[in-house]
């Protein structure tokens, strides 16, 4: 593994992107001292922008993190919205689906959360996973979710065009990686809680997950709603990748507070 090695985050449009080639080590030249220093202003920035979107309240943005078992999604969110405040910035996580969700299209219970204008949603696994693990461990047939890449990528464009930029990260880890940070949960009393035993399980179907994530990436990389692939085994420039990519896509909106009421300007408070 290396740490000078360049790659792009964003592919073009439909670009397969082949992960047993991808350096999940890579920093494209970053220090850690220089991903850290960034990462202060970065957050600072990233709260900033968010309640210019909050106060603005003509955009909504969906985040959208990928990644195998033990990929950081938890670790990125604590990390690059440490100084986003609560109030129009929620995290969403998807779990085994109630029989009400089983009522509906798979799609629904996704939809229902989505973040209004003005507001951040943070989906930690999505709807992705639709094409992932109920791929891998075959819950429905190819027939049924070979289908579903055009799906999801109708649903972006949908959403697109009624105000919701989407942002998606998939955190690319090496095996080795996930081994370590499996095992450290075995061993740290303060991380068991987040180790099951089916995980090893699924460590086991690395090869398929790996060709999942492979066609989630090119059929799914779009110019309205592209995948950034990141290299995620040094969770410092993970998360300066992250931060940076949201400060420039939130930066390029044209975001401004809304003007005063006439009627208070130059109001005097007693």
């Amino acid at each position: 593994m290396s740490n000078g090695t360049r790659q792009p985050i964003v592919y073009p449009p439909h670009t397969r992107v082949d992960l047993r080639k991808f350096d999940p080590a890579a920093t494209n030249g970053m220090s850690r001292e220089e991903a850290e220093a960034e990462l202060v202003g970065l957050r600072l920035r990233l709260n900033e922008l968010q309640n210019m979107l909050y106060a603005d309240a003509r955009y909504a943005l969906l985040v959208v993190l990928q990644g195998i078992d033990a990929a950081g999604k938890d670790g990125t969110i604590n990390s690059v919205f440490e100084q986003v405040g609560p109030i129009g910035c929620s995290v969403v996580s998807f779990k085994a689906p109630t029989p009400e969700e089983l009522a509906h299209d798979y799609l629904w219970r996704y939809h229902r959360v989505m973040p209004e204008r003005g507001h951040i949603t943070i989906f930690n696994r999505s709807y992705y996973e639709a094409v992932l693990v109920e791929r891998v461990k075959g819950i429905v047939p190819k027939a049924t979710w070979e289908q579903r890449y055009e799906d999801i990528n109708r649903l972006e464009e949908y959403l697109l065009r009624n105000g919701t930029v989407v942002m998606k990260f998939f955190l690319a880890i090496s095996k080795e990686e996930q081994r370590e940070r499996l095992q450290e949960r075995i061993d740290n009393p303060k991380k068991q809680w987040k180790f099951r035993l089916g995980d090893l399980e699924e460590r086991k179907l690395w090869d398929e997950y790996l060709e999942a994530f492979e066609d989630m990436l090119e059929r799914c990389n779009t110019k309205h709603a592209p995948w950034h692939v990141v290299p995620a085994d040094r969770k410092w420039y993970r998360d300066v990748v992250v931060a940076r990519t949201l400060v420039e896509k939130l930066a390029s909106l044209g975001l401004r507070y809304p003007p005063a009421d006439p009627a208070v300007l130059g109001l005097k408070v007693d």
